[in-house]
């Protein structure tokens, strides 16, 4: 080597690559611009008032509680200075709109909420001269209240129960709780209109403890399966092959043998076929041929899967190899177990702020007069009321960006475990190597994978809802039509995932790995670890 002029190659030493940069800047700067407009919104809400008139409550005249207020155009009584009246009181806080889920009480500025129960007129009228706060509309005189014709109208429903104003929106909310069972009425009729969810929550109520302890059990049984993974994977990797197969000749077997049962029953019966009605018959030729199509579909799947078996034999290797990086992996790092945590605390954090905002968005908008009640109300109206959508759009994606954000993390903590030669050189805290690596290079992948996973997840929702709204109403070729849609985006969106999976372990592979050693022999085993652990 020395004699043709070349030095001799010294063996390369293991090191990070040096030459990184920035992946898909582009969608990068798009994610941004999209966030900003999230902001914009929560900012717009805030400056027009939303936001204030949700925390402080407006009176039916469009005037903000605890605060000077400006003249509205066309709406009498607005303009007026409520600095001294923080809290919101309605003359009958029981009357609610079941259908629109709203409280058609007349709403109004008072300076302190009833203590105690007024059962008169005359006791309107001595609790505004002594505590200073009216109860009846802005334009009755407090001393005048029993002898005005207006009373009926513009005063609270006798008797006013007692009433304490809310800790943080200012609302004066009645103590008695006979109330209460029209608000529970609104909400069992809105849960009622979902059939599905209304099971859901009913069963979810009914079985917490249950659920409770399940919780606690799979914990348990994860870290189990940890320690299980990390000292006998061989043997688990065996045992599980051989419970699929048995399962699936077991299973198949069984199909088999009722349909031959079936078949056998039905023969000897025939001579009472006569005395059995049409709708029997055809209920037991259904159950027939049911039991054939289970038996010939379980059959297939058991033949495919023992040809696989058969000639993927030889993969039960890498299948142990898995597991055992997998187990390796959870030793060396035990705070990968707390990444699933953070990533929950990250996205009940930011769902708050994503409903908080969906609130304001409820106040904010031009004061519209309501012509069946005379209430003023603020509506969105003109392009500003998509912002509702954007704001849903921004739900979705930032959510998918949160779960990407997680999965990225553990595939770079893992992957610099795996492309570490010696275990003692390892960072100190390759986790947060790996949150600082993604925030510095790969945020524009992480923002276009979890973009592309939106844009089928938003049709799959939009899909549903229909397929809900109209149940029992569509034709049968309608309805499997939309079934047929929806499993197909379900199918996408899960191909789209496990191809996201792929793209961020090649990157992060690719960030802490040589491209040398990427592309070598151990790079399977590696992307399979990270993808095990990344689920």
């Amino acid at each position: 080597m020395g004699c043709c002029g070349s030095t001799e190659r010294t063996k390369r030493e293991w090191r990070p690559l040096e030459d990184r940069s920035c992946t898909d800047l582009p969608w990068f700067l798009l994610f941004t611009v999209f966030c900003v407009g999230m902001g914009s919104i929560c900012g717009f809400t805030i400056v027009t008032g939303g936001a204030a008139r949700l925390v402080f409550g407006y009176d039916s005249y469009g005037n903000t509680c605890g605060r000077r207020n400006e003249q509205i155009e066309g709406v009498k009584l607005s303009g007026l200075d409520h600095r001294d009246r923080k809290f919101v009181f309605f003359l009958d806080p029981c009357n609610i709109d079941i259908v629109q889920r709203k409280i058609k009480s007349m709403a109004l500025c008072v300076s302190l909420c009833p203590t105690e129960e007024l059962k008169t007129y005359q006791d309107l009228k001595r609790f505004a001269m002594v505590n200073g706060s009216e109860l009846c509309s802005y334009e009755l005189a407090g001393h005048k209240y029993p002898g005005l014709p207006e009373r009926f109208t513009k005063c609270p429903k006798l008797p006013v129960p007692p009433s304490k104003p809310l800790p943080v929106f200012n609302r004066c909310t009645p103590v008695d709780i006979s109330c209460y069972a029209k608000f529970a009425e609104a909400v069992v009729t809105f849960v009622g209109d979902n059939s599905v969810l209304h099971r859901l929550i009913a069963g979810v109520a009914a079985s917490k403890e249950i659920i409770i302890g399940l919780c606690v059990l799979a914990l348990v049984l994860s870290m189990i399966l940890m320690v299980i993974i990390r000292y006998i994977s061989a043997i688990l990797v065996w045992i599980l092959t051989s419970l699929v197969v048995l399962g699936s000749l077991a299973g198949t077997s069984v199909l088999w043998w009722l349909y031959i049962d079936h078949r056998l029953y039905g023969n000897d019966t025939s001579s009472k076929a006569a005395k059995e009605t049409k709708e029997e018959v055809e209920i037991t030729r259904d159950s027939g041929q049911a039991l054939l199509v289970y038996a010939v579909a379980a059959t297939v799947f058991t033949i495919i899967l023992l040809l696989l078996m058969l000639f993927m034999r030889k993969r039960v290797a890498l299948t142990i190899a898995l597991f055992h990086v997998a187990g390796k992996v959870f030793i060396h790092l035990p705070l990968l177990t707390l990444q699933p945590f953070v990533t929950f605390l990250a996205l009940l954090l930011f769902w708050i702020y994503w409903i908080l905002v969906l609130l304001f968005l409820g106040t904010t908008g031009n004061p519209v007069q309501n012509e069946e009640t005379g209430l003023t109300e603020f509506r969105l109206t003109g392009p500003l009321q998509y912002l509702t959508w954007y704001h849903a759009v921004g739900l979705v994606w930032i959510s998918e960006f949160i779960l990407a954000c997680q999965q990225m993390t553990v595939a770079g903590a893992v992957v610099t475990y795996y492309f570490t030669r010696d275990k003692n050189r390892l960072p100190v805290t390759p986790i947060l190597s790996s949150v600082l690596r993604l925030v510095r290079y790969h945020l524009g992948t992480v923002a276009k994978g979890s973009f592309i996973i939106t844009l089928v997840k938003i049709p799959r929702l939009i899909l549903m809802y229909i397929h809900n709204q109209l149940k029992g109403k569509e034709n049968a070729c309608a309805r499997c039509l939309l079934k047929t849609c929806i499993c197909c985006l379900w199918c996408l969106e899960k191909c789209l995932n496990y191809l996201n999976q792929v793209t961020q372990t090649t990157h992060s592979s690719r960030a802490v790995g040589s491209g040398r050693s990427f592309r070598s022999s151990r790079c399977t085993t590696c992307w399979w670890g990270c993808w095990w652990t990344g689920c």
